[in-house]
This record gives C-alpha cells, structure tokens and sequence, in this order.
C-alpha cells in the first residue's frame, strides 16, 4: 500500500522538497533542549517584528553552540567536550549533543544570537508580506 503524501494535492505545485524537508525535521527534533518561540512587536507601525527562538541550553558553553542558516533552515547544534566523569549522588542534568533544526521562510532573516543564563536567544526579523501580482501575457500560436 502506497503513503499518500499530505502536499499531494493537484493544486500544490512544486511542494515535493518542502514535504521531504519536514518528514527529515520531524524525525531529527527530539524534544531536547526544550525552547520557546516568541513574537516581539515593534513600537513603530513600520518596522517589522521580530522572532525570537529561546532553547534551554544549562550546561553548554558558548563554544560548544553552533547556530548556521543552510538553505532556509536555522540549525542549532550543541557538543559537550568530553568531561571527566565525578562521582555524582544523582546526575539530573543532560549532558548531550543536540541538533534543533527550524525552517525559515523566504526572506527571514538571523539578527543575532545571545547566551546568557542557559538560555540560548536567536532573534530573527519577519519582513513584512507583500503582494505582488503580475500579469502573464497570453500567445497566440498555430
């Protein structure tokens, strides 16, 4: 029995890539680290707002993060160096590698990214949508 695949629809055309794109996402994210996605509005009507991507990143230090944008995804990769092991009680806190992979939209773009207590900030600008018609002349052949 063959998958129907869900962009299978006559009228999406094109959208193959985008599907085996988000079948490889959804199989990479695991859940860890756990992060936040939200919307910062701008004061002035005319500027765009932002998005900022906030993973839980204890533990990590800022050399042991990689954040790069590959063809409209945003990937984040965490690698602890090895540590010696102590003799711990109880060990509660995840000490392995990750890779969050996030797809961006055309146009969105990475601002900047911050660490600061755990927490790993990545703000991105969302442009505004903007509409553009265009008229396709129609030929006559015989």
């Amino acid at each position: 029995m063959s998958r129907i695949k869900s962009l299978a629809n006559p009228l999406l055309l094109g959208f193959d890539a985008t599907e085996t794109m988000l079948s490889q996402i959804a199989r990479t994210n695991d859940g860890y680290p756990p992060y936040n996605i939200e919307i910062l509005r701008r004061a002035e009507p005319d500027e765009a707002d932002l998005l900022r991507i906030t993973l839980a990143v204890a533990g990590f230090s800022q050399e042991e993060l990689d954040v790069s944008v590959d063809a409209n995804q945003l990937v984040i990769r965490g690698r602890q160096a090895e540590r010696p092991e102590g003799d711990f009680l109880f060990r509660g806190i995840a000490a392995r590698q990750f890779q969050r992979v996030f797809v961006l939209a055309d146009g969105m773009d990475v601002l900047k990214a911050r660490l600061h207590n755990g927490l790993l900030a990545i703000d991105l600008i969302r442009p505004e949508a903007s509409q553009v018609v265009r008229k396709i002349n129609i030929s006559t052949s015989k």
